[in-house]
């Protein structure tokens, strides 16, 4: 207990803190790409059947393109500085792991957000609203698979993690500041969990309330 006591006092829980954040940051850009990308291929799954035929095989190579992959294309392929309108832009390792997390969020929009139009005109605006309580799921997993970025240097928390559990030579003790970080991590997607039940118990009694 008093090495539990210790490390709680440590400076670990804030530096783990500051690394989750990084991981919230990871999530929000690479969200809000998605958003901007996969608008789009959802207005094209709407439209006529050329359209249709032409975006789903890139809305399906996007599901299936690992994240890990993309990643280090994405490092390896980019040039360091990126020129954008005549602009020098330097690519930190995290924007990279938000960019290579952008396929999956692309096409989880563009599959949902399919969906939750098709339940609009259907006349179903609470099948339409499911729209909400799956973003912020799609965030969950965006945020723990950010945790990708340990492998490029990216100080997120999972990274905070193991660098703590390596000042330790016990056993034990590395297992308490792993203990640590998965009870930070799991409260943190546990609230978000509560939330989408929360909002889905609101619009399941919406389906069944009477017209």
């Amino acid at each position: 207990m008093k090495f539990l006591t210790d490390l709680l006092s440590s400076d670990y829980p804030a530096n783990l803190a500051v690394g989750m954040i990084v991981n919230f940051e990871i999530a929000a850009i690479s969200l809000a790409l998605g958003l901007i990308l996969g608008i789009p291929f959802v207005l094209m799954q709407l439209g006529g059947r050329f359209s249709r035929r032409v975006v789903s095989p890139v809305i399906a190579l996007m599901r299936a393109a690992p994240t890990f992959v993309v990643m280090f294309f994405l490092l390896n392929i980019l040039p360091t500085p990126v020129m954008i309108f005549g602009v020098d832009l330097y690519l930190s390792p995290s924007l990279i792991v938000a960019l290579s997390l952008v396929p999956y969020a692309a096409s989880y929009i563009a599959d949902n957000g399919r969906s939750a139009i098709l339940g609009l005109r259907a006349g179903s605006q609470a099948e339409a609203l499911l729209f909400l309580p799956n973003l912020i799921r799609a965030f969950v997993v965006l945020v723990m698979s950010s945790s990708a970025g340990v492998a490029i240097g990216v100080r997120e928390g999972v990274a905070v993690v193991l660098r703590e559990a390596e000042r330790y030579e016990t056993l034990g003790e590395q297992m308490l500041v792993f203990a640590v970080g998965v009870f930070a991590f799991g409260a943190v997607f546990q609230v978000g969990f509560a939330i989408v039940r929360l909002m889905m118990r609101y619009l399941s009694r919406r389906r069944k309330a009477p017209a």
